[in-house]
């Protein structure tokens, strides 16, 4: 194993992968092509989406600033990648026969990528997607006579019902196989009406499912050279392509705009709970390496990679009210409010501030828009961003302990070249850094806010201020006048003040006009 790089493990390798549109796997994608460049060839089992077809996804992808490093390396690399239409949603993946045969002629290594992360998904849906989708993938790669690893994406919370997961896979909630055959008669009221009962302790259809599709690689992929690796929640890049790269709206991404516009001034959450976010390229680090590591070395068991950051490098949920400052130094653009927000474990206390801070204004601003002409819009993002930190109160809430040791072991397996490319060794990560680095990457390339207006934005910023503090005093004026000036003293103290502020106001009146005299 210490004479085989994983560059070259990966040279000459037909590839297979799914979900390579989405946001894991467009960077497993650019990381391969950059990192890998003697790959032979990457089948990519893509949906055609908004009438575009699988090739014109790929090239759109591939022609974005993601790709801008591969590019400049290796000019020819599209004609390594492709396409081939598929939908994970139909019984057979929508591939034709030919389709079929090929792959299962050439392909070497899979990715399973591919997966719906919406927590709020229909169970159907859900189970079709990451649970059904699982099934038909491992019974294709059972034809392939290649096959060296599939690699199965699964999630870390996949068992969060648990306080303590191990790098193991765990016995399904329900029977997987049952529940697959019942939603295919069952009515979708019946299937909604049921969810609650089957998720059991689980918060959302999604960890569910994740849950019963590792059982599924398990029983189905018995034989076959398989590795799960589980991340946590996905956040920006750490260090490539470039430091805070995202594209997408989804986990902290979400919470960190709305705190940044001003929409969301409280969470509900414990400051306290560890918050484990994993940088996107270190999950894609671990799933190339665990891919390399299990072609190699060949386990006689499916590992299993528990692709967390806390056992090393915790960090708790306190770390994230720096947040609020980030952005008021590095401001988004067409901010509603000054970003502030704070973490309350009470829900009553967040129902409280939301009503008044965020709820009440939002029908005021609508009202404004109104008369204006304009189309409101305030009080229904304000009711997606309530509905966002009542989803995410679960995981910001609770704590859990995960172990890691299998990839302690994958990192000590790896030459001290490849620790420093597929760096998977998370010690190093400065948190305070790592968010500032996200925030500017939600500015930079989410809401594709140009740079050069950083001053414009700050002096918006500035008028809120402004604006604020002058409502304040305002108001202060106005309790100390009609509700707290009753006295004689309180009336005395009053004239006190206005004489001073009046006689400030003459001094640097008559400041200007000496100054302008000489």
């Amino acid at each position: 194993m210490a004479h085989c790089s994983i560059a070259d493990f990966y040279a000459g390798k037909t590839l297979m992968v799914t979900g390579s549109t989405g946001f894991i796997g467009k960077v497993m994608l650019e990381k391969l092509m950059r990192c890998c460049p003697d790959i032979k060839k990457v089948f990519l089992l893509i949906r055609p989406k908004s009438g575009q077809r699988a090739a014109a996804r790929i090239d759109e992808i591939t022609s974005g600033m993601l790709f801008d490093n591969v590019r400049a390396a290796q000019p020819n690399f599209k004609s390594k990648l492709v396409p081939i239409e598929s939908d994970l949603t139909e019984p057979d993946l929508l591939l034709s026969e030919a389709d079929v045969k090929l792959l299962q002629e050439e392909v070497e290594l899979v990715f399973h990528v591919a997966a719906t992360v919406r927590f709020d998904e229909k169970l159907s849906l859900s189970l079709r997607l990451n649970v059904h989708a699982t099934r038909k993938v491992i019974q294709l790669c059972r034809g392939m006579k290649k096959l060296q690893v599939l690699q199965h994406v699964s999630t870390a919370y996949a068992n969060c019902d648990r306080s303590k997961i191990d790098e193991v896979v765990y016995p399904p909630p329900v029977d997987p196989y049952k529940i697959l055959d019942a939603v295919e008669w069952m009515s979708e009221d019946m299937i909604q009406t049921l969810t609650p009962k089957l998720l059991g302790k689980r918060p959302n259809t999604y960890t569910f499912t994740k849950a019963l599709a590792e059982y599924i690689v398990v029983e189905e992929g018995r034989g076959l050279p398989i590795c799960i690796t589980r991340p946590s929640i996905v956040g920006a890049s750490w260090k490539e392509p470039f430091p805070g790269w995202i594209d997408n709206f989804n986990g902290p991404s979400g919470i960190f705009i709305a705190v940044g516009k001003g929409l969301l001034r409280m969470m509900i959450g414990d400051a306290e709970a560890i918050v484990d976010i994993s940088p996107v390229d270190f999950v894609v680090n671990m799933m190339i390496a665990a891919t390399w590591h299990t072609g190699v070395q060949k386990p006689p068991s499916i590992p299993v990679y528990n692709c967390v950051t806390s056992p090393v490098n915790p960090a708790r949920w306190s770390a994230v009210e720096i947040v609020p400052d980030l952005y008021n130094r590095i401001p988004l653009e067409k901010v509603f409010r000054r970003p502030s927000a704070c973490l309350t474990k009470n829900p009553m206390a967040f129902e409280y501030f939301n009503m008044v801070g965020a709820k009440i204004p939002a029908y005021l601003i609508d009202c404004y828009l109104r008369l204006r002409g304009k189309k409101p819009m305030m009080a229904r993002m304000n009711s997606k961003i309530t509905k966002m930190a009542h989803t995410l109160k679960y995981f910001t809430t609770n704590t859990w302990e995960w172990t890691n040791q299998n990839t302690a072991a994958l990192s000590a397996a790896m030459s001290e070249e490849d620790r420093k490319t597929y760096f998977i060794d998370v010690r190093p990560l400065h948190w305070p850094s790592y968010l500032e680095a996200y925030c500017l990457g939600t500015k930079r390339f989410v809401l594709n806010e140009d740079m050069n207006s950083l001053p414009s934005a700050r002096g918006h910023i500035r008028m809120l201020r402004n604006i604020r503090w002058m409502f304040n005093t305002f108001l202060l004026v106005i309790i100390w006048r009609f509700l707290i000036a009753r006295s004689q003293l309180a009336r005395n103290l009053w004239a006190f003040v206005m004489n001073i502020f009046f006689r400030f106001l003459r001094y640097c009146r008559v400041t200007s006009t000496i100054a302008r005299v000489h």
